[in-house]
């Protein structure tokens, strides 16, 4: 008896030793060190590796991405009773040291040797926080002492009100919870002013293990402990006798929940971002973490279109939906398909689907740059090129036709026509242009001119952007910028690409045919009651894919339907446009009314005869 009492008196004498040189040199390491440390400014912006902040274009949150805390709460909003009852469990002489408690230290010293393990930590909330900021979690010296000095450096530069915040907005508290918000949403499924006392003191039990104590895994452990954060919050005369029997009398009421954000609000289109982010930024810049990137998305528009599909009638269908804004290229609404839980694939970026007789611009943009006009005559007939023979819909021929009714009513021996005579090359330069043919390569084979290639609804619909912007083809973006850490911008879409892919009086004119076949062809369940629309419907071989891509002159919309396994449909492109219409009937309520411009007159390049 008499030698244990010696080794716990020496025990208490070397770590009030330890302790006390602490203290004594804590001016002599802050010297010789402080310049060298990082500002401690770094902890009110403080984000772990790898977390991704994603929002929508007016500012929204759509989804937080790695360990980041999801919800932090304001300076001055915390209540006492949480800051309380971390300061009982964690470090009940906070407000006395100066970031680094010789006396816990020892304290610590003593009973981690008296019970051959290690029982209780030295470690200041001051101390708990500068690791959490700027170190690692490898025990070593090096660190333990670098940890010491940046806590002295914070309690010199903040307040003790503000560093209790900042650990209570960061601390990790298990099952994705980081922060006192996150956790009061994940076990109890409330903010942190609801919480009751016991549920407060269950919740501050978990900092030193998470994982250990958390009530999700071991509810029993996680009573004790809770009840040991009591008795200690008694201790420290946080609250009374009557509050302690009380708390530790109420029975483990959870209410688990997803973290906040953890999940997007528009999956597909994050599911984009996502795949974008590592070609705008290096791998480094991405895995520091701490990025804000800004999106093209207006969530309310994408909340209508994953309405609408819902309750769109060819039932037995995919569906996706993209809206591009022609003026910039920014993605206002990407959805892939009809349910996320149920399905993941990207409709909308990721199928490669053939466009049907929505790739026609192409051939037709071809020959108006070569010279002809909307009026100049062809003859619509059953031909051969080549031995391929394509056939109008419904077998019917017209004889003799402009090139405008040609494209109204979408015939596909005109297409044909005029690919072989303005040659493969010019169109499938066109096509190029307007960044169609990027995916899969475009061939030398007549059936292209009427579709007969595979291209995503992204790629489509910028490409229709393209002619609504009068010719100038903006590279489609989700993203209109992107901050690291420190606010410094990283990308701007202003870095985008633009370029000119035909003339606008050329671009006018297609756009004045597109708007022909709303108003007399194959697009007219597209049109809109208050405002001019010019689009085009597609149809690939047995219905197997059904789009419309319809523009206002602020925005362009594609819609496709189909079936992922290609297998044929009970519907028709007019329903792709009927949907079309549905959505913009619905998000161009409050939008300003604007008129195209008009059709230019004839070009002085020749006019073609008729045949």
């Amino acid at each position: 008896m008499h030698s244990k009492v010696q080794k716990y008196l020496l025990l208490a004498t070397s770590g009030f030793i330890l302790g006390s040189s602490i203290a004594i040199t804590e001016n002599l390491i802050s010297k010789s060190i402080d310049s060298k440390l990082p500002p401690a400014s770094k902890v009110s912006r403080f984000n772990r590796p790898g977390t991704i902040q994603i929002f929508a274009s007016k500012g929204e949150i759509i989804q937080k991405l790695g360990p980041a805390t999801r919800e932090k709460m304001a300076s001055g909003t915390i209540p006492e009773i949480i800051k309380n009852a971390f300061i009982a469990s964690e470090d009940r002489r906070f407000y006395k040291h100066n970031g680094v408690d010789f006396w816990s230290i020892s304290r610590a010293v003593i009973s981690n040797v008296k019970e051959m393990a290690i029982v209780e930590g030295g470690s200041t909330i001051t101390q708990q926080l500068a690791r959490m900021v700027f170190l690692n979690q490898n025990k070593t010296i090096q660190r333990k002492l670098k940890e010491m000095a940046l806590a002295f450096k914070l309690e010199r530069n903040l307040t003790k009100e503000e560093i209790i915040e900042q650990y209570l907005n960061n601390v990790y508290l298990g099952s994705n919870a980081y922060g006192i918000s996150d956790a009061a949403w994940v076990y109890f499924k409330k903010t942190p002013a609801l919480l009751t006392l016991e549920e407060i003191a269950l919740i501050a039990g978990l900092a030193p293990a998470p994982s250990l104590y958390s009530p999700l895994v071991n509810s029993d452990l996680a009573l004790k402990r809770r009840s040991v954060v009591l008795y200690k919050m008694r201790m420290e005369n946080f609250i009374s006798d009557s509050e302690l029997s009380e708390a530790l009398a109420k029975p483990l009421k959870l209410q688990p929940a997803i973290p906040k954000y953890l999940r997007s609000k528009a999956p597909f289109f994050t599911d984009f971002i996502e795949q974008v982010l590592p070609q705008l930024l290096s791998k480094e810049e991405i895995e520091v973490g701490g990025l804000k990137v800004k999106t093209s998305l207006i969530l309310d528009w994408q909340e209508i279109a994953k309405e609408v599909i819902s309750n769109q009638r060819a039932i037995n269908t995919e569906v996706a939906i993209v809206s591009i804004q022609p003026s910039s290229g920014l993605i206002r609404v990407l959805v892939g398909g009809r349910d996320y839980s149920k399905n993941q694939f990207n409709r909308a970026f990721q199928a490669l689907r053939s466009p049907g007789s929505t790739f026609k611009i192409f051939p037709y943009l071809a020959a108006l740059t070569e010279g002809y006009e909307p009026e100049d005559l062809l003859f619509d007939t059953p031909r051969c090129w080549y031995g391929y023979c394509p056939k109008n819909f419904g077998n019917l021929y017209f004889g003799e036709v402009s090139i405008t009714e040609a494209f109204t009513n979408s015939l596909n021996t005109i297409a044909v026509d005029l690919l072989a005579k303005v040659g493969f090359e010019k169109v499938i330069t066109t096509a190029n242009k307007f960044g169609v043919g990027k995916e899969r390569e475009l061939e030398y084979y007549y059936p292209l001119a009427i579709g007969a290639y595979e291209e995503t609804v992204l790629n489509m619909t910028a490409a229709y952007a393209g002619i609504t912007n009068r010719g100038l083809y903006n590279q489609p973006s989700a993203i209109e910028e992107i901050r690291g850490p420190t606010n410094d911008l990283l990308w701007s879409h202003n870095d985008g690409e633009v370029s000119r892919a035909i003339s606008t009086e050329i671009a006018d004119r297609m756009n004045w045919m597109l708007q022909q076949v709303v108003l007399y062809g194959s697009g007219t369940a597209a049109s809109l009651e208050d405002r001019q629309v010019a689009g085009k419907t597609g149809t690939s071989e047995g219905n197997r894919d059904l789009w419309f891509i319809g523009s206002i002159p602020q925005l362009t919309t594609g819609v496709w339907l189909g079936n992922d396994n290609n297998e044929e449909s009970k519907v028709n492109s007019g329903d792709a446009a009927f949907t079309w219409k549905q959505f913009m009937n619905k998000i161009s309520i409050n939008m300003e009314i604007r008129r195209f411009p008009k059709r230019p007159s004839h070009s002085n390049l020749k006019t073609n005869s008729p045949e």
